[in-house]
């Protein structure tokens, strides 16, 4: 490093110095300034030491700057090859000299300004203490004001914000029930207007249905008025008429109830003969040849309440014709002859009658209950039948 080198290090470092003292000076002035009236006396001794601190902190900056200097100072010889070791450290040791000199002769100066100045009677380390004194005290009170503040602001706007919440919860009540008063207002006239449109409804229904009655009323008069439409003949009452009259020519009395066509059952030729004279015009169905039903299909018997009656359908195959012979009893006593002797097929269904319902069968060659036993109490298919045993 050559002389100029190090007169330009010199300056620098003397000028950064300079600078340094003088916004030092500055700042404390400014701190003086702002805490005039706040400031008290401080021990001697703890100034003395604190400018040493000063000092020494100033001291131990500009060494370790002067390091940095050196070090990449050294780097960048060693980098070209053109310096030794030794010259390096003899550089370091001056700049640290040359940065002690100056920080020392800055604190001097800074010192006598200070001193100069006239506006204190104490030393120049005595105004710092109490310069950083009174500005640490302002700040702490300005922070305690301002916390303060604060907390009176947070204060406030929660008052005001509960304050807010409270009207808006109130706004939203009396809305909730102003739109629950509107909505059950609605419901009603719905209802009311409901109502009425049923009430509506039943009456034009109820005026309907008399209409229709009073239609059907008038057509019923008018049918009864009209003359009856003539019935078609079936096609079997010239059967039925033949077996009557084949029953006149055996019989002087009459001994038939009714007789008549079944136009529910397919219009089977029916005759509904006297007690007394069942067995013998069964017995005239099988043996007549003109007539001649040799086949007996159907036989039961059925309580109306008022009386019992036995049915029997009868076929001929010879004349593939059929008849219905009916004969009604006394329901209290029930007993009619047995056509078993007649037709061997009326055996059973003749004992299912009297299981059933009680009907006796005069010289049957064997009637028994078929169905229930002997001891049975009652016959379930008459319409005053109650069971014997309740759990039955």
């Amino acid at each position: 490093m050559d002389e100029k080198d190090k007169e330009r290090l010199k300056k620098k470092a003397a000028e950064k110095a300079r600078a340094a003292a003088q916004r030092k000076r500055e700042e404390r002035e400014k701190k003086k300034e702002e805490s005039h009236d706040s400031v008290s006396e401080v021990n001697q001794t703890k100034d003395d030491v604190t400018s040493n601190q000063d000092l020494e902190k100033q001291k131990a900056a500009a060494a370790a700057k002067a390091k940095a200097a050196a070090i990449a100072k050294k780097k960048a010889k060693e980098a070209e090859g053109t310096e030794t070791e030794p010259t390096s450290n003899q550089d370091l040791e001056k700049q640290k000299a040359a940065a002690a000199a100056k920080a020392k002769a800055a604190a001097i100066a800074k010192k006598k300004a200070k001193e100069a100045e006239g506006t204190e009677t104490e030393p120049t380390p005595n105004q710092d203490l109490e310069k950083q004194k009174a500005a640490a005290a302002a700040k702490a009170k300005a922070a305690a004001l301002a916390k303060k503040k604060a907390k009176e602001t947070e204060g406030t706007e929660t008052d005001s914000t509960s304050n807010q919440d409270l009207e808006k919860q109130k706004a939203i009540a009396i809305a909730k029930a102003k739109a629950a008063a509107a909505a059950k207002r609605k419901a009603k006239n719905a209802n009311e207007s409901g109502d009425s449109e049923k009430a509506k409804a039943i009456a034009a229904a109820k005026a309907k249905a008399a209409a229709a009655a009073k239609a059907r009323g008038k057509t019923t008069q008018a049918k009864e008025t009209e003359e009856p439409e003539p019935i078609t003949p079936s096609p079997q009452q010239p059967i039925l008429d033949r077996y009557l009259n084949i029953v006149k020519e055996h019989y002087k009395d009459d001994i038939l109830e009714d007789s008549y066509i079944n136009r529910m059952s397919k219009h089977v030729p029916t005759i509904v003969v006297k007690l007394e004279h069942y067995y013998s015009l069964a017995l005239l169905f099988k043996q007549h040849s003109g007539l001649h039903f040799e086949f007996l299909s159907e036989l039961h018997g059925t309580d109306f309440e008022t009386y019992m009656e036995i049915y029997v359908h009868l076929y001929s195959f010879k004349n593939k014709q059929s008849v219905a012979l009916k004969v009604k009893m006394d329901r209290e006593n029930p007993r009619v002859d047995s056509i078993a002797s007649i037709w061997p097929g009326a055996n059973w269904p003749e004992c299912e009658a009297y299981d059933l319902l009680g009907i006796q069968f005069t010289n049957h060659p064997d009637l028994h209950r078929i169905m229930l036993g002997e001891d049975w109490v009652g016959h379930p298919l008459r319409k005053d039948y109650e069971p014997y045993d309740v759990e039955v």
